[in-house]
Order: C-alpha cells, then sequence, then structure tokens
C-alpha cells in the first residue's frame, strides 16, 4: 500500500513540473540576446518568443494622406443605385450604358379590373363519414358529421336547414347551401 502512494506522489511531482515548465516557456518573455532590434524581428503571429528568420525586416504598411485632402465624388441625379454594384456612372453613361436621355418618366395608365364579386360564403362543416343501403330505406344514406352530431340525408334532403345533398356517390358527395350558392365536394373520411 505504501508503495503505491509513493508511486502516486512521485507521479504527481512530475505532473507538476512539467506543468510548470510548459507555462513559464508559454508565458515568460524570450530570453534571447539583449539586442533592441531583436524585438523588431518577432513574428506577429504565433507563440510569444518565436522571431523571424535572420535577415527579414516586416516593412510598416504604405499611409497615403494625401487621399484624405480629397473632395468625395457628387452624386449624379437619376443615376445612383445604392442597391446595385456597378462601374462608375460618369464612365457608365460614356460607354453607353446607363439609362438613356430622353426625358422624364411618365407611368402608364392603369385599366382598372372588374369590381370584386360578393365574398364567398363560409365552408360547409360537415365530413362524409359514409353511406348506407339497403332496400327498406329506399336508395343510398349519406352519413355526416360536424364532430358533436351525426346526420343522414338522401339526395335533395335539407340537412339542418341550410344544406342541401346534391348527389351522393360511392366516396363522395356534393353539398351546397340550401339556397344553391358555395356547392362543395366531401370526400370520405371515414371516422
Amino acid at each position: 500500500m505504501a508503495g503505491d502512494s509513493r508511486r502516486q506522489i512521485v507521479l504527481l511531482a512530475a505532473l507538476v513540473v512539467v506543468l510548470a515548465g510548459v507555462l513559464w516557456w508559454q508565458f515568460w518573455p524570450s530570453a534571447g540576446p539583449s539586442d533592441p532590434a531583436a524585438g523588431a524581428r518577432r513574428a506577429p503571429a504565433g507563440r510569444p518568443g518565436a522571431t523571424a528568420p535572420a535577415g527579414t525586416e516586416m516593412q510598416p504598411p504604405e499611409v497615403r494622406l494625401s487621399a484624405l485632402d480629397q473632395s468625395p465624388p457628387s452624386p449624379n441625379a437619376g443615376l445612383r443605385n445604392p442597391f446595385r454594384f456597378r462601374a462608375d456612372p460618369a464612365q457608365e453613361a460614356a460607354e453607353g450604358g446607363g439609362r438613356p436621355a430622353t426625358g422624364p418618366v411618365v407611368p402608364l395608365p392603369v385599366e382598372p379590373g372588374p369590381p370584386p364579386g360578393p365574398p364567398p360564403p363560409p365552408p360547409i362543416p360537415y365530413k362524409f363519414v359514409g353511406t348506407l343501403s339497403s332496400p327498406s330505406t329506399g336508395g343510398r344514406v349519406a352519413v355526416l358529421s360536424d364532430g358533436k352530431f351525426v346526420y343522414y340525408g338522401r339526395e335533395g334532403d335539407i340537412i339542418e336547414g341550410r344544406y342541401r345533398l346534391v348527389k351522393i356517390g360511392e366516396e363522395s358527395l356534393q353539398i351546397e347551401y340550401a339556397d344553391g350558392r358555395g356547392r362543395q365536394t366531401l370526400r370520405m373520411s371515414g371516422s
């Protein structure tokens, strides 16, 4: 047991020494020559203490202060479009591009459409559940549901005093408002 704890202490001490060495190497200033130009040769990127190869000097970027004294270009009326990237409008006009110089733009007259008609009636709130047929009922009977109640009817019957069954098919039926407007086809939902 004592041998295992001693081994763990030695391993922990070794890890602390390695960690201290890595931290000193990363964060301690470079211990290079005392040459003042040595700092200028350091690479701008990378780890601290890394220097550029000997003989390579970094040049400062060229600054043109005279460009600040120039006045900004004036916008040309009618040719400036801030949402489109293109060449200088004066140069484009000299090359024959841009708008033709014909005068003011006159909008074309817009023909009014037909007046809007009455809004369509609201949709019919029923689901077609299925059909019943037997000789005693005298034909095919449609079964409809609005989610709360179940309704039965034959072709031509009026349901709830508002809707008329127009045609009953095998998998669908046609229904309309009692006054003849808003005809809809309901497909069998099976529920």
